[in-house]
């Protein structure tokens, strides 16, 4: 697999977890072996379901 089509793989399946519980998924609705890939391939949990687009970043607070 390329690393496209590795993070594309990620994507699709927080995707298909999303739609099956209806909330977004957590670490805990995957084994340990498929989080670790998802995490490998999209970076922190947070950072991967905004990948998959669903979760909008957080915005930085600025310091005056």
């Amino acid at each position: 697999m390329t690393p496209e089509e590795k993070k594309g793989w990620a994507e699709d399946l927080l995707r298909q977890k999303y739609t099956e519980l209806g909330r977004l998924p957590t670490k805990k609705d995957f084994d340990s072996v498929v989080c670790a890939r998802i995490k490998a391939y999209l970076g922190p949990w947070p950072r991967a379901l905004e990948t998959a687009g669903l979760k909008t970043p957080k915005e930085k607070k600025l310091n005056p």
